[in-house]
């Protein structure tokens, strides 16, 4: 997994250029990726389509959101007011997740333990917004966290919204996080 967003969008760049053409992905791909990477560049990539890399740039960012401190989340939302409304699609619930293993990476699997998880879905309501929608998953029971990691996850999928968040939230954190 890279380590910054600068490797991650060098990747992500390349595959663009060595992309498979849209009409050769299977359709259920085609428009949920397209909105994404469009979200993610600031810019109309939807004739190509790096799917991995975009998933790999998503996955980045919402493990770095995860791990944030709640607080600092709540810090730098708060700067970028106001805000679009959203809806619930799924209210933050709090639930327990079995850990899994394998010995030596390619072993038997085998339970580990339990994790104590948080989790929700939301959906922007924003006019002239695409309908995007975030999910939060934190460790710990933590509502709020789980709230702001999916608020952030709709807005980065925005492409008004991607590059402000990007600059003034994920770019901090891969830093704090270095």
């Amino acid at each position: 997994m890279p380590n910054s967003l600068e490797t991650i969008h060098e990747r992500f760049m390349s595959a663009l250029k060595n992309a498979t053409h849209r009409q050769d992905l299977p359709a259920c791909c085609r428009r949920k990726s397209s909105r994404r990477l469009d979200a993610l560049t600031g810019s109309d990539v939807s004739s190509h389509i790096p799917l991995a890399a975009a998933q790999d740039a998503r996955r980045h960012a919402l493990g770095l959101l995860a791990r944030a401190r709640p607080q600092d989340l709540e810090q730098q939302l708060a700067e970028l007011q106001p805000l679009p409304h959203f809806e619930w699609l799924r209210r933050p619930e709090t639930g327990m997740l079995m850990l899994r293993g394998r010995l030596g990476g390619g072993g038997q699997v085998f339970n580990l333990g339990e994790a104590t998880v948080t989790r929700c879905t939301l959906r922007l309501q924003a006019t002239g917004l695409p309908a995007s929608v975030g999910v939060g998953t934190v460790r710990g029971s933590d509502p709020r966290h789980a709230e702001l990691v999916a608020l952030a996850d709709a807005l980065l999928q925005t492409p008004d919204w991607a590059p402000q968040l990007q600059a003034r939230l994920l770019r901090p954190l891969a830093e704090a996080e270095q």
